[in-house]
């Protein structure tokens, strides 16, 4: 258990815990970025498209270096809302109320938070993040996929996260987030890949709380 929950919260990507960290599926491979290869004009795109998300629901699939794997459902809300509700097997919930990020334990009864500013999933989660400013564009081996990595060289601590867009007409700037990799100071790697996604439907305020687990052992 102790190493499922490492594996779980380095979802949060928490300087405190590792970041977060993923490995690239082998069909995206990323190559070392030369300069000379960096667009502006597609990195503003991806950035257009991550921000044009008013709502989100996908699901997941989170895996190690290792091969362990955990899975659930995604739920996003823009700006800073997220949800990682996990298989009935994993009794954990990782949330975001837009400028926290939580996750909790059922099983121990814990509750552990980190702000959304220290951590990779800021790039995708907080409006103020300047991705365009601390983002550049990764040349992918696949036609159609675009990757943008986002790292604040004054804060090595928080990590590196590289969000991979795949062209898709229907998704919101004709771009979809397929999956995002991150790699923390320490060098570890974890990944994240979506899939069923689909947009626009209305998302409550109330799925983006929890029960407290010291009050219930129950998740909500």
């Amino acid at each position: 258990m102790n190493h499922l929950k490492t594996h779980i919260t380095r979802i949060l990507g928490a300087a405190s815990v590792g970041l977060l960290a993923l490995s690239v599926p082998a069909t995206l491979a990323i190559p070392a970025a030369p300069a000379a290869a960096q667009s502006s004009t597609q990195l503003d795109r991806a950035v257009r498209a991550l921000r044009a998300i008013s709502t989100m629901r996908a699901s997941f699939t989170q895996s190690d270096r290792t091969g362990q794997t955990v899975s659930g459902t995604l739920t996003l809300r823009s700006p800073g809302r997220i949800r990682f509700e996990y298989s009935d097997d994993v009794n954990m919930l990782v949330v975001s109320n837009g400028s926290t990020l939580t996750m909790v334990d059922y099983d121990v009864q814990q509750v552990e938070r980190w702000p959304i500013r220290n951590s990779p999933l800021g790039a995708l989660l907080d409006p103020n993040r300047d991705v365009v400013r601390f983002g550049r564009l990764v040349p992918t081996n696949s036609a159609g996929v675009v990757s943008i990595a986002v790292e604040d060289p004054s804060r090595p601590e928080y990590g590196e996260i590289t969000l991979i867009f795949v062209e898709r007409a229907g998704a919101p700037g004709g771009l979809e987030l397929n999956s995002w990799v991150a790699l923390d100071s320490q060098n570890n790697r974890t990944t994240v890949r979506l899939s069923n996604h689909a947009y626009g439907m209305s998302v409550p305020d109330s799925a983006f709380t929890f029960r407290d687990p010291r009050r219930s052992g129950r998740r909500p």
